[in-house]
């Protein structure tokens, strides 16, 4: 991807098994990836799995402020033997919007229009309004309202 003298996009590359859990991963980008759990759950990488065959797009920005293109698509690898079950992954890559220009999978994309916010994992995420939340973060104090209902059991202070 790179020549000398000729610096190429530098990318980050994920796979995630049908669990969610991240099984490789490597950046070249500021992003990080979820050691322990699963990874953003509004990450496109896990609607690959919904959509076999496809490439999906994903204008994405991290609560560091940092903007993403983001492309995923789901994979199969044979088990190698006739009756064994077929394992599979989404693979996920991409690069900071800024060079998301020179890519064609950018083509018709707004790149200055509304990107959707994700996280690294639910537990280390500063985002307190999200949807999608599975566990509450590690930083922060939880209150709990017997008497309140929304879309989580607890606010986070």
């Amino acid at each position: 991807m790179q020549r000398p003298g000729a610096k190429g996009i530098p990318f980050f590359f994920v796979r995630v098994d049908q669990a969610g859990t991240i099984t490789k991963r490597h950046s070249s980008t500021r992003l990080q990836f979820a050691r322990f759990g699963g990874a953003c759950p509004l990450w496109n990488v896990h609607q690959a799995f919904e959509t076999p065959g496809q490439f999906l797009r994903q204008l994405a920005e991290t609560p560091d402020g940092v903007r993403y293109l983001c492309l995923a698509r789901d994979v199969s690898k044979p088990a190698g033997a006739f009756l064994a079950p077929v394992r599979r992954y989404a693979i996920g890559l991409g690069c900071e919007v800024q060079h998301a220009a020179q890519l064609v999978y950018s083509d018709g994309l707004d790149l200055k229009g509304r990107f959707e916010p994700i996280g690294i994992s639910c537990r280390i995420c500063e985002r307190v309004n999200c949807h999608q939340r599975s566990v509450p973060p590690l930083e922060g104090r939880l209150k709990i309202n017997p008497n309140a209902r929304d879309i989580l059991p607890y606010e986070i202070g």
